[in-house]
């Protein structure tokens, strides 16, 4: 990804949690509230996926698929290791979407997951996440890896425990995000 050497940015601190699953959950996955679903994306657009990412991540300050290309993205939208995840509330809105990344087969990696901001705090992040950690297994994964960060919302360290990842180590990291994105950073992330 090229920047601009001379680009206003903004110094943003966050601690990078990785974690990591070896093996399925034991209990079954809490169910999603009556109406909502859960519908594969085959062939999600560029449109679509820039949507779905600045909606979920906009206030979490996601910033690298911003950045990317349209050529990169759409290369990462066509691969069969890629699979994108898109739930719908019961009028059919998007409340939700997930990425997992199968590059890195027998592992799968959950690249992005989030609610948008309409769908926060309803009780959807658990069962949604569960969803898409039995998609990863139900796949023949044999080990499934996410990252989280201190700009995400407080509670998805939380949540991705509760799901049965387990951290493996933190990394205290400064990116400079650049100002024309229009991000709103927390000044509690500002280095």
């Amino acid at each position: 990804m090229s920047e601009t050497r001379n680009e206003a940015t903004v110094r943003v601190g966050v601690v990078v949690t990785f974690l990591r699953m070896d093996q399925p959950p034991p209990l079954p996955a809490p169910p999603l509230p009556p109406g909502f679903a859960v519908r594969p994306e085959p062939r999600c657009s560029l449109a679509t996926y820039r949507r779905l990412y600045a909606g979920v991540g906009a206030a979490y300050v996601w910033w690298l698929r911003r950045m990317t290309p349209d050529a990169q993205l759409a290369a990462l939208l066509a691969s069969p290791s890629t699979s994108i995840f898109i739930l719908h509330d019961p009028e059919g809105r998007e409340a939700g979407f997930y990425e997992l990344d199968g590059s890195g087969w027998p592992e799968v990696n959950l690249s992005y997951f989030g609610l948008m901001p309409q769908a926060v705090g309803h009780g959807l992040g658990l069962a949604f996440l569960r969803h898409a950690v039995d998609t990863a297994w139900r796949s023949g994964a044999q080990g499934m890896t996410v990252n989280t960060c201190t700009a995400d919302h407080p509670r998805a360290l939380p949540t991705y425990l509760r799901a049965g990842f387990r951290p493996v180590r933190e990394v205290a990291e400064t990116w400079n995000i650049p100002t024309r994105l229009g991000l709103a950073i927390p000044e509690r992330l500002r280095v």
